[in-house]
């Protein structure tokens, strides 16, 4: 194990408390990476994976559902969203994977919610963390996930690549969330499975679609693209695919809807 170097740029300032609450848990030094040593095998992207697998075969019209527990600006969800019942549906009613928060501290999740819902779905599934330690890549595929999302703001480009690589060795595959134009340019020359934009500004929690249609044509060209945050409704899905988008991480629109499934029936048209 071996630490990095400190983040880059300005972060938001609830992603930089949620970051270094993160490290507090794995005993990481602030600005600290936990890193696989030096000298691992190197891990090309993942062509058996049964996440992507899944995003792939309904290329253009696959929605990754998501069950989260809360969320710092929601509160707690608990008595209000049955996580099980929520996978189940999900599954019943198509979505083509399962994403799971599992962010303890702000999100009230768990690697444990993760492989009961998992379970519950028999969905591929991503898991949704501030990723610091490999141990945490350790932690998720142990919990039965077949994904794990790297949020790129917290690393530099080599950094990035290093996790991806950890992830990879794991049987997991990354999916890299952006935000702008800087967090995209760490992707440049090399390969990778997944990419998504995420609409939501993590400094204002305003959603705007126009985030990743802007964003769409600057994307690596052999990833999958996938739309995240503040997808409502149908013509929202139709308008990101148009753009070029091949899958759409959809939580609270799902999650706090009065009728889950009419609103799933609705998104997948």
């Amino acid at each position: 194990m071996v630490s990095a170097g400190a983040p880059p740029r300005s972060l938001p300032d609830v992603l930089r408390r949620i970051v270094a609450r993160r490290r507090e848990c794995f005993g990481l030094a602030p600005a600290a990476l936990g890193l696989d040593p030096p000298g691992e095998t190197t891990a090309p992207p993942l062509v058996a994976n049964r996440f992507v697998a899944a995003l792939a075969a309904r290329r253009g019209n696959a929605v990754i559902a998501e069950v989260k527990m809360g969320s710092p600006r929601l509160g707690s969800l608990a008595g209000r969203v049955d996580a099980l019942r929520q996978a189940r549906l999900y599954a019943a009613l198509g979505a083509a994977c399962l994403s799971v928060v599992v962010e303890p501290d702000f999100f009230f999740g768990s690697y444990e919610l993760l492989a009961a819902c998992r379970e519950a779905s028999g969905l591929p599934a991503v898991a949704k963390d501030f990723v610091v330690d490999v141990r945490q890549l350790d932690e998720a595929r142990a919990a039965g996930a077949d994904a794990v999302l790297l949020v790129a703001a917290l690393y530099e480009a080599s950094e990035l690549a290093e996790l991806a690589a950890a992830a990879r060795r794991r049987g997991l595959v990354p999916l890299v969330e952006t935000h702008d134009a800087a967090e995209v340019a760490r992707l440049a020359g090399r390969d990778w499975e997944l990419v998504g934009v995420n609409n939501r500004d993590l400094r204002s929690f305003d959603v705007d679609l126009e985030r990743s249609i802007a964003l769409a044509p600057t994307l690596p060209p052999g990833a999958l693209r996938v739309a995240e945050s503040g997808i409502a409704t149908r013509t929202d899905v139709t308008r990101l695919a148009a753009a070029g988008f091949d899958a759409f991480l959809i939580g609270e629109s799902l999650l706090l809807a009065d009728d889950p499934a009419a609103k799933l029936a609705e998104l997948l048209g």
